[in-house]
């Protein structure tokens, strides 16, 4: 049974505020009725039968405890909210294309799981599509399911503007970054320079002629955020924060990694933008793993957002490792 110093720590999580305190009243009456037991023996029947039922009580109070615990720390280590940022790599517009297709197939892989995906923020390029774009995501399992999609992806194909049918190799970098409750990077205001702009874009007036847009740059490490998405500067400079921390966050898992290198070894992906972990072969229908080694087909449906298989078999191939190790 847990101790009254831990039932005082259990009220301060709202999650088991009130089961921690129906376990404290529990434990004060099997308090009570012990005391009765020593006082008459004569009730020591009815008072065994009493302490039998309380017992029942707390052990289904505590397990209700350790349930929600348990969820609680998986949520941890498994957020249900990321940042999802795509950036074009080498091919010129051609990337910046692939990267907006990388956008689509997530955003299409989102509403198939009945997940939010929000536009944060996007920058065009002068053919199209994206030098970068940062999304939201949230929804149960999130992170879980999309945690090895961070690295550098591959497409090759031909150009819609290419006149000779010559096949051009383009790049894009994704990350994958969990919104962590618990965040042990500290963020000082006086790192931080705010700047903010009129939005420009969709939205009506009030986009264009109000500066709700916000410009955060974390001056240490030179991160930079502009955020567009919502029509106040408030809730703008709030989404810009969580991105930054959420880059410093993991910039700091990333550094950790490194140090531990045997146990980057037992996971599929490494966390590693710089990685090269996928290519898409247009020519020959064909989106192949280099992790794992595995190829699938039917293109343009994994880029649609049928990702299931893809995702499976990058999940069993971490279990697996993790089980040799």
């Amino acid at each position: 049974m847990r101790t009254p110093e831990e039932i005082i720590e259990l009220k301060q999580n709202p999650k088991v505020a009130f089961l921690a305190s129906e376990l404290d009243r529990l434990l004060k009456e099997r308090e009570e009725a012990h005391s009765v037991f020593e006082d008459d023996n004569d009730l020591r029947v009815l008072v065994e039968e009493e302490k039998k039922t309380i017992d029942e009580q707390i052990s289904l109070v505590e397990s209700q405890i350790e349930d929600i615990l348990k969820s609680e720390e998986e949520e941890e280590e498994f957020p249900n909210h990321i940042i999802l940022e795509i950036r074009a790599g080498a091919g010129g517009d051609e990337a910046s294309l692939f990267a907006q297709d990388l956008g689509l197939m997530y955003e299409k892989y989102a509403d198939s799981m009945g997940w939010s995906f929000q536009h944060t923020t996007d920058s065009s390029s002068a053919g199209g599509g994206y030098k970068e774009g940062v999304f939201e995501i949230k929804g149960q399992g999130v992170y879980k399911r999309l945690r090895f999609e961070t690295g550098v992806h591959r497409v090759q194909r031909v150009p819609l503007t290419e006149k000779s049918g010559r096949i051009h190799t383009s790049t894009a970098s994704v990350a994958i970054m969990p919104i962590r409750k618990k965040v042990t990077v500290e963020i000082n205001d006086a790192d931080l320079e705010v700047e903010f702009s009129r939005a420009g874009g969709k939205g009506g007036q009030n986009v264009n002629k109000v500066e709700t847009a916000v410009r955060l740059t974390h001056k240490p490490s030179g991160l930079t955020v502009r955020v567009t998405a919502e029509r106040s500067q408030q809730k703008n400079r709030e989404r810009a924060m969580s991105i930054i921390a959420a880059r410093l966050q993991s910039m700091k898992e990333e550094e950790e990694a490194r140090k531990y290198s045997e146990k980057r070894k037992q996971q599929v992906g490494t966390g590693d933008r710089s990685e090269k972990i996928r290519t898409y072969n247009f020519l020959q229908d064909r989106v192949t793993d280099h992790r794992i080694k595995k190829s699938w087909h039917n293109i343009e449906a994994i880029l649609g957002g049928d990702l299931d298989d893809i995702l499976d078999s990058l999940d069993e191939a971490n279990d697996g490792v993790r089980e040799e190790s």
